[in-house]
């Protein structure tokens, strides 16, 4: 099944100043002595920390992000009291928040931290050693807020994904039906999530003909996913049903343009029924990859007319090609997404010299091509190497081939 990772690296996301680093605050005040009097207090401590001052709201805005700590004063003349606060929260990303409020509004100091900031400090009550000591405070704690955060984040985004998993990626339906299946899924690089690859499997008649399906939302957004999930399940219901072949994709299709969000998303399909009777398949394409058929020590993609991707001009045909698998037990027949194909022929090769159905093939028909139960992995690993890392898009792969008792 997939190997989904879902983890936040917390390097690339900075939750305050790295060891050493001098902490910078920017003093939001416009009384000039109760800012002199922070600035002198800071200095008194001997503090690691540089100070800028904004005397509104708006000459303070501009600089939120290049701080560690905001001290802000609640009575300023464009953003008094708590609507401040707010203001600063709303824009802020990882620094900090104390407010300064005088003797008579500390009150307000408690309602500013129900509201958000870490801390609030009451004018003229601080030395300055208890000045610096509430801001490190402060920023420490706002970065265990933030490490707090994400974790759930992440948490939530690895529920959401093996939720997305369980609809795109389901446990093929195979009982007696005298063939093995095996798959994989990869998603692309630096992607965190499942994208919009999507598989499935059902046999019927007593297991004497398998259905395949294999497809790809195109694009790489969050929506993908989702409508992935919808045609995957809808295309079993269909089959279930006892559907015709020849109306599925068109069925599909009238799916896709219901549920997609924008116009420009769009799907490509690969079907296959599989009848072990006759060793033949019947294939049909919505501007999919072709499947490919390995025999022995060739490997040849099959002669189906490509199609016309779902969602582009609904209704046109797809006509279906019956491909002769050969004798019982001796083949085995791959479909694949395009990621497996996308990447780069070589690692030093041009973007544009990509591995395609031709270079796939003479990879499958080299001499160390692994056995079926693991070549997706196989394959998924060779894609790597020739494109000299992980590729873009998601991979998935299945490969069916008949028990040793057919």
């Amino acid at each position: 099944m997939a190997d989904v990772s879902t983890t936040v690296d917390l390097r690339n996301r900075r939750l305050g100043p790295i060891a050493g680093e001098r902490i910078r605050v920017l003093l939001v005040e416009d009384d000039p002595g109760d800012a002199f009097l922070v600035r002198e207090l800071l200095a008194e401590a001997d503090a690691p920390f540089d100070v800028d001052v904004a005397q509104t709201m708006r000459e303070a805005r501009p600089r939120f992000r290049e701080v560690h700590c905001i001290l802000l004063d609640l009575g300023l003349p464009d953003a008094s009291g708590l609507d401040g606060l707010r203001q600063v929260l709303q824009h802020v990303a990882g620094a900090a928040v104390c407010v300064l409020t005088g003797l008579e509004d500390e009150h307000l100091g408690t309602a500013a931290v129900a509201e958000g900031a870490q801390d609030y400090l009451v004018k003229g009550s601080v030395d300055g050693a208890g000045l610096a000591r509430a801001v490190r405070y402060a920023v420490e704690r706002k970065r265990a807020d933030e490490q707090a955060r994400l974790l759930r984040e992440s948490e939530l985004r690895q529920a959401e994904s093996e939720r997305l998993e369980w609809g795109l990626l389901p446990q093929p339906l195979m009982r007696d039906v005298p063939a093995k299946l095996f798959n994989i899924y990869r998603p692309g690089r630096d992607r965190a999530l499942l994208g919009g690859d999507f598989f499935d499997a059902i046999g019927v008649d007593g297991g004497s003909r398998l259905h395949l399906l294999i497809g790809d939302v195109c694009g790489h957004g969050v929506d993908e996913a989702p409508l992935g999930v919808a045609l995957r399940v809808a295309w079993r219901a269909l089959v279930l049903a006892g559907v015709p072949e020849e109306h599925i994709l068109d069925s599909l299709e009238q799916v896709l343009v219901a549920e997609r969000r924008t116009d420009e998303l769009f799907a490509t399909v690969a079907v296959a029924t599989v009848d072990f009777g006759s060793n033949v398949a019947r294939i049909r394409l919505a501007g999919h990859p072709p499947p490919i058929l390995i025999s022995g020590d060739r490997a040849v993609p099959c002669d189906v007319d490509p199609g016309l991707v779902l969602g582009v001009v609904p209704g046109m045909p797809r006509p279906a090609a019956e491909i002769p698998l050969g004798p019982p037990g001796q083949w085995s027949l791959l479909l694949y997404t395009d990621g497996l194909i996308e990447g780069a022929a070589e690692p030093d090769a041009r973007s544009a010299d990509r591995l395609g159905i031709d270079g796939l093939c003479r990879v499958l028909a080299g001499p160390n091509r692994a056995e079926p139960r693991d070549l997706p992995g196989w394959l998924t690993l060779q894609a790597e190497a020739h494109n000299g890392g992980p590729v873009q898009d998601d991979i998935a792969v299945l490969v069916l081939t008949p028990s040793r008792s057919s």
